[in-house]
């Protein structure tokens, strides 16, 4: 029994050995090396490009807390949380490791935007769609042994990566920034997907997309931009607060550059965050504190930081902050009014239909978002710090489908309507015209002709008279010619001697 399951487990470690050398072989085509490289070279410059901010900051320091390799530590460590890896702080007062997830969404952008074009430059030489695949695989390869190395670089120290975090999420995001890359520089091929998804997307036709994509995009774009108007308006109303929190924070210029940078850095996340805000349910601030517009709820002990400085008190909204409502109610209004085509040619029950699911794409687009936007900031009371994505997601979808399908309707009535007026006024416009031309073709007519009969008349009248004179000498020599003729002949007859 102990052989016959050994040489079973033979045969499956041979199965599966000719399994990944086949694979290897079909995936190692002309491009795999300069597509590894390519892989490498985009993980390096990410890098690269934090380390060279994170070294600027420790030069001009006058008193830097580590050296050199405490600051290339800081720099991967920023690298990694860029692509959404939990960091974990352990030199806590507690002692309890606390784990920081909340991703600065614009430190995302480099490495995402590298990554979408080392994917299109594998992509471009390869011949086949499936050589062009090839080539993104070895470059994602690429990519990830690069960050296998700043992970295990990372893995000790106050603050140091999450190799499991690490192992989820840049392999994700490499993969699908590079497929993009990809996909767009090979011309946006179709792409095999399973037959259940193909099940539901042939029953929505090809004409809905479009509409659907461009109602959902104004609807989170509106959203966004309400959240970074609101987080200005808090700006410029708490700026005693905002100013102080950098003065506690340090009082090098380094150091309040980092926390300047920093700032930026989480833009976008305060954005989102005022989108969430705006739309009712607010966010978290730790496990018992939640500010939305109706107020604010509890007491949390927060981080010392120029954004969070700006946050409301503890007590019930004001007028202003109610007036926060209006965003959403925009991007309903948004929502609808690109679902309706320039020509409004669908009709009420499909115009509705393109509103409600550009209103629900929205919604899980916040959801997203929000999901990125926020993370835990500690293992206790700031283990739930942001806005729900559940609760964005369902909020925004309400907000856009109830009032972006009336919008919709109302739009698509107002475009027939001036439509149908436009097209009265040209036909109205057009029977005028027909009469004009009719009455001035007819006394063109009548002008014409008048001054044709006047030319005749006038020729016939006004004749030549040397003409007339003429004509009258031929008349009467005519006339002699043939009197002679008549008496010549009298005479022949007289004297002919027959």
């Amino acid at each position: 029994m102990a052989a016959w399951g050994a040489v079973t487990a033979a045969r499956a470690v041979r199965l599966v050995f000719r399994r990944v050398r086949a694979a290897h072989e079909a995936l190692l085509t002309a491009e795999s090396v300069p597509a590894f490289t390519g892989g490498v070279l985009a993980a390096g410059l990410g890098l690269g490009g934090f380390a060279v901010l994170v070294l600027f900051l420790w030069i001009i320091s006058p008193f830097p807390d580590s050296g050199l390799y405490g600051a290339l530590h800081i720099a991967a460590d920023c690298w990694l949380l860029a692509h959404g890896t939990d960091l974990v702080r352990v030199e806590t007062v507690s002692g309890v490791p606390a784990p920081v997830g909340v991703t600065p969404l614009l430190l995302a952008v480099f490495p995402v935007w590298l990554l979408y074009r080392a994917g299109a430059d594998a992509a471009a030489p390869a011949s086949t769609d499936r050589a062009a695949a090839s080539a993104v695989a070895w470059l994602i390869g690429g990519y990830v042994a690069v960050a296998a190395g700043a992970a295990i670089f990372t893995s000790y120290g106050p603050v140091r990566s999450d190799a499991l975090s690490a192992g989820l999420h840049v392999p994700l995001v490499a993969a699908l920034a590079a497929a993009a890359g990809a996909w767009a520089e090979r011309g946006r091929p179709h792409i095999p997907l399973p037959a259940a998804f193909h099940r539901v997307t042939d029953r929505v036709p090809a004409g809905e997309i479009g509409p659907v994509t461009r109602s959902a995009a104004a609807g989170v774009a509106v959203l966004l931009a309400g959240g970074a108007v609101l987080t200005a308006v808090a700006l410029v109303l708490h700026p005693g607060a905002t100013g102080a929190s950098f003065s506690r924070l340090s009082e090098a210029l380094s150091g309040r550059l980092a926390v300047l940078a920093l700032s930026v850095a989480l833009i976008p996340n305060a954005a989102v965050w005022g989108a969430a805000y705006a739309l009712g349910p607010g966010f978290a601030l730790g496990t018992e504190a939640v500010v939305r517009p109706a107020g604010a709820v509890g007491d949390p002990v927060l981080p010392d930081f120029p954004l969070l400085a700006t946050l409301p008190q503890a007590g019930p909204g004001t007028v202003l902050t109610w007036l926060a409502l209006l965003v959403p109610a925009v991007a309903g209004v948004a929502t609808g009014w690109f679902a309706v085509d320039r020509e409004a040619s669908a009709g009420l029950g499909r115009t509705a239909a393109r509103a409600a699911l550009g209103g629900t794409a929205c919604g899980v687009a916040l959801g997203l978002l929000t999901e990125l936007a926020a993370g835990p900031l500690g293992s206790g009371a700031l283990a739930d710090f942001g806005p729900s994505r559940w609760l964005a997601a369902a909020a925004a979808a309400g907000w856009t489908v109830v009032i972006g399908v009336p919008t919709a309707l109302v739009v698509r009535w107002l475009r027939r309507f001036r439509a149908a007026r436009a097209a009265y006024e040209d036909a109205y416009a057009y029977e005028d015209w027909a009469e004009d031309a009719d009455a001035e073709g007819a006394e063109d007519w009548f002008e014409d002709a008048d001054a044709e009969d006047a030319d005749d008349w006038d020729g016939e009248a006004v004749a030549d008279p040397d003409e007339d004179d003429d004509a009258a000498d031929d008349d009467k020599a005519g006339s002699d010619a043939e009197a002679g003729a008549g008496d010549g002949g009298k005479r022949s007859a007289a004297t002919d001697p027959v």
